[in-house]
């Protein structure tokens, strides 16, 4: 079945977890769209496990599209969700409308998401009403780490907890279908759920939402030495493609590959005319 923002949204009121997961390109995204999982985030994300920078600041609306369309011409069934990069949305309403609008229309996806609370109300119901839906961002929000000073745990005091609730009463308000909830205590996440009828999707920050997310390549074991702790391995893709290159490279040295099986013949016919 079709997974759309509408049937994304409805998931709460029938008490139906949801399945989110990052895709960056064609060949992942086919192998997802062959599973149940509900979503795709194309995620800025994509600036650390797939082109090597610090952090996700460096992304470009480019770098969304770019990987934002191979993504698309993978899916038949899974909601494609685009991350609005680093100051695509931050200055005039205006722009972050324009934005949004080239992500949707550039590549195809279903929806976008932004990161912030109050702040960014007038721009969501801007986005909102030029078609487009918003998915919401609160608590760890990456494109802020220099402000937080790092990756850390968000809501942790009663006023930090006060205004994230608050947040995510306002961005509902301002028709979001959706909101990730990042790193932030169990406890919070289960009351700010509770605050509002749009699904919450959690990534550290237990299984009190309505749904989890999580970076394919760390679920999959496929990006560097460091696991935050919320992440669990659910199968480990890196070691196998370890062990496979590791056979690979055997194989040539001794000769061994390629086999008969995987070469092409000639008759001998044409080879005696070439002397």
């Amino acid at each position: 079945m079709k997974n759309t923002v509408v049937s994304f949204r409805n998931s709460k009121e029938k008490g139906e977890k949801l399945s989110v997961v990052t895709g960056y390109d064609y060949t992942t995204a086919r192998i997802i769209d062959e599973t149940e999982v509900e979503a795709i985030l194309v995620g800025d994300s994509l600036g650390m496990v797939c082109l090597g920078y610090d952090s996700t600041l460096s992304v470009t609306l480019e770098d969304i599209i770019h990987h934002g369309k191979a993504v698309m011409r993978g899916v038949k069934n899974t909601l494609v969700i685009l991350d609005m990069p680093f100051m695509s949305y931050h200055n005039t309403t205006p722009e972050a409308v324009t934005n949004a609008g080239r992500l949707i229309k550039e590549t195809g996806a279903h929806a976008v998401k932004l990161e912030g609370g109050v702040d960014m109300v007038e721009k969501i119901k801007a986005i909102v009403k030029a078609q487009i839906p918003v998915m919401g961002h609160l608590g760890l929000t990456p494109q802020s780490v220099n402000v937080f000073g790092g990756f850390k745990v968000q809501g942790k005091s009663e006023e930090e907890a006060r205004q994230m609730i608050k947040d995510a009463k306002a961005l509902e308000e301002a028709g979001v279908f959706a909101i990730v909830l990042e790193c932030v205590p169990e406890k919070l996440a289960k009351i700010v759920s509770e605050s509002v009828s749009v699904p919450t999707i959690g990534i550290g920050s237990g299984n009190v939402c309505d749904g989890q997310v999580l970076v394919i390549q760390d679920m999959l074991n496929m990006y560097g030495d460091f696991k935050p702790k919320f992440v669990k391995t659910f199968a480990d893709v890196g070691k196998v493609m370890r062990e496979g290159l590791e056979a690979y490279v055997k194989e040539v040295r001794e000769g061994t590959f390629p086999a008969k099986e995987h070469t092409f013949g000639i008759k001998d016919e044409v080879l005696e005319k070439l002397y």
